[in-house]
This record gives structure tokens, C-alpha cells and sequence, in this order.
């Protein structure tokens, strides 16, 4: 009974994070399609995903429209990234027998994502703060960067479950060798 609950709630979760995964990609995707024509075709901008219209930035610093876009591109990649790694760990997550050094790994890596996506927020909304000081406009940025501190969080507790099953491993691999 315990397994058939948990396989059913591992599917949904899968299901959640593929949902998850794609509407990140579709947003990078949309992005990278704003920021191509943010520079070519500037006046479509207003028509495209989220009228992300930098273009007022753009006019008066090329600095800090890129560095901003960067930061915009980025992150959205790296989250995009981030819940493509679960959807792999989901499906070569074993029940039976989770302890395993693919499993160990694969949360290490997603913590360390998740604390890239998590620094690069924060320096991606102090600068923004910093252009903000220096006249630009950037309520339309905030949305990108406003969950740094959840993600520098989830990463430490995705970290302490990262070395948990390092050390599970090891107990399992010590209990194989005596037996």
C-alpha cells in the first residue's frame, strides 16, 4: 500500500515538475526572443512576452541594458536548468533503494544550482537597486530577481538533504561489505 502511495505521488510529481520545466523554457525561450528583438526590431518589443521594453535603458546606457538582460537571461536558463535536473532525478530516483551515488550527486548539483540561481538574484537586484538610484527605471526587472532569498534557503536545505544521503550511502555501502 505504502509504495503504491508513494509511486502515485512521485508521478505527480513528476508531472508537476515537467509542467514546471516546461513553463520555464517557454519563458527563457521568450526572453531570449524579447532580447533579439529589443536590439533588431525595437518598436515589437511591446507585442512580445511580458513587454519586457527595455529599449528606454537601452538609449541611455548599453551597459546597463545588458549586464540587466544578462542577469534576466541567465537566471531564467538556470531555473529552466534546475527543474530539468529534478525531472531526471525523479525518474532515476529508485524507492527501492535510494541511497545511491547517482541520487547523492544529482542533489548535490541541484543545491549548487539552486544557490547559483540564488547569489545571482541578489547581485542581480543590487545592481538594479544601483541603476534604480541612478534614475533608470526598473519596476518591470523586479520580478526576476525577487526570490533570491527563497532560493539561497531551499538551497541549504537541498544541501543538508544532499549530505544526509552522501552519508546513507556510505552507511549502505558499509552494511553491503560486512554482509
Amino acid at each position: 500500500m505504502m509504495s503504491e502511495k508513494n509511486n502515485f505521488v512521485f508521478k505527480v510529481l513528476s508531472v508537476v515538475a515537467w509542467v514546471i520545466f516546461v513553463g520555464l523554457c517557454i519563458e527563457a525561450g521568450g526572453l531570449i526572443v524579447n532580447f533579439i528583438f529589443s536590439l533588431y526590431k525595437p518598436e515589437f518589443v511591446q507585442n512580445l512576452y511580458q513587454k519586457l521594453d527595455l529599449s528606454e535603458m537601452y538609449r541611455l546606457s548599453k551597459w546597463a541594458f545588458y549586464s540587466s538582460y544578462t542577469f534576466i537571461l541567465v537566471i531564467s536558463i538556470l531555473k529552466a536548468y534546475l527543474f530539468y535536473l529534478v525531472i531526471i532525478l525523479l525518474y532515476k530516483l529508485d524507492l527501492s533503494k535510494p541511497f545511491n551515488s547517482f541520487v547523492s550527486e544529482q542533489i548535490t548539483q541541484i543545491s549548487y544550482f539552486t544557490l547559483s540561481i540564488g547569489l545571482l538574484s541578489y547581485v542581480a537586484r543590487q545592481t538594479a537597486k544601483n541603476l534604480e538610484h541612478r534614475g533608470y527605471e526598473i519596476d518591470q526587472l523586479n520580478q526576476f530577481w525577487v526570490d533570491s532569498q527563497a532560493f539561497i534557503l531551499m538551497a541549504a536545505v537541498v544541501y543538508v538533504i544532499a549530505t544526509i544521503f552522501k552519508r546513507g550511502l556510505e552507511i549502505q555501502n558499509e552494511n553491503d561489505l560486512t554482509v
